[in-house]
């Protein structure tokens, strides 16, 4: 008579432990960013710039190979030496680290009224309207940083969080300008209006070249997302829509050309 297969079958308590270990060697960087509530920001000039920021919270600095960062008290006493492997394992796939990654707390989002009393009588700020990539925002950031601008805005809703990806595309801009969340773009251009802001909205459309006009003061600066511009009520609250001129067949500039650009042509005659 044939021997009866075995069918042995794990209890039920030892799959249940097993399916409570924790799996977060397989959780996606960005996912575990998202429960811990802290994010790691890479490449050399985004961390420098944090380092340098006592306003942010900083809880790990981790350095592979040979990479050379120049620290500071807030650096030195995070600091570890971790191989390429446990480096890039933090770190969401294909980011460009430059051998260096820091773990910190988002900034707190700083507040328009208290940023538009406090600005100058040159004061610049450039607010995006419908913006939704990281990168583009990111250059915007650095452009408006290397310009002197006083603040880049964006709505709450739809926008991205400040992550590494955003971070590196502003090259330390993030630690050094304001980045400001509001409710609605088109509240905060009033909000700007009674401050004293001229608000100029960026329209491919328009019949005034924004290099005609002798622009002085105070200035908010808005900018659509690339293709479909300015929403109507945005368009409508501003004080004028200007053009940046391109050759028809180019269609539109992309959101962090045209921020450069014109941020130049605004800078131009201060």
């Amino acid at each position: 008579m044939p021997k009866r297969k075995s069918s042995h079958r794990p209890s039920s308590k030892r799959s249940a432990q097993r399916r409570e270990q924790p799996r977060s060697s397989l959780v996606h960087p960005a996912k575990r960013q998202e429960q811990t509530g802290k994010t790691w920001l890479y490449g050399r000039h985004a961390i420098e710039a944090a380092l340098q920021n006592p306003a942010r919270r900083k809880f790990r600095l981790l350095i592979a190979g040979e990479a050379k960062i120049q620290l500071h008290e807030d650096g030195a006493g995070i600091a570890e030496t971790v191989s390429r492997h446990e480096l890039e394992a933090a770190l969401p796939d294909g980011a460009v680290h430059q051998g260096m990654a820091l773990q910190v707390a988002p900034l707190e989002n700083a507040d328009l009224g208290a940023v538009a009393a406090e600005a100058g009588e040159d004061a610049l700020i450039i607010l995006l309207d419908q913006a939704s990539d990281p990168r583009n925002i990111g250059a915007v950031m650095r452009s408006a940083a290397a310009f002197g601008a006083t603040a880049v805005v964006l709505p709450d809703r739809h926008a991205p969080e400040a992550t590494g990806v955003l971070a590196k595309a502003a090259s330390g801009a993030l630690d050094r300008l304001p980045l400001v969340r509001v409710t609605n773009i088109a509240r905060a251009i009033g909000q700007l209006k009674a401050a004293g802001f001229w608000c100029i909205g960026l329209d491919g459309g328009a019949e005034t070249p924004l290099a005609s006009g002798a622009m002085s003061g105070r200035i908010a600066l808005i900018i659509g997302s690339e293709g479909q511009g300015l929403r109507r009520l945005t368009a409508e609250k501003c004080d004028l829509l200007a053009a940046i001129p391109i050759r028809p067949e180019a269609g539109s500039l992309n959101l962090s050309a045209a921020a450069a650009i014109a941020l130049y042509e605004l800078r131009r005659g201060s």
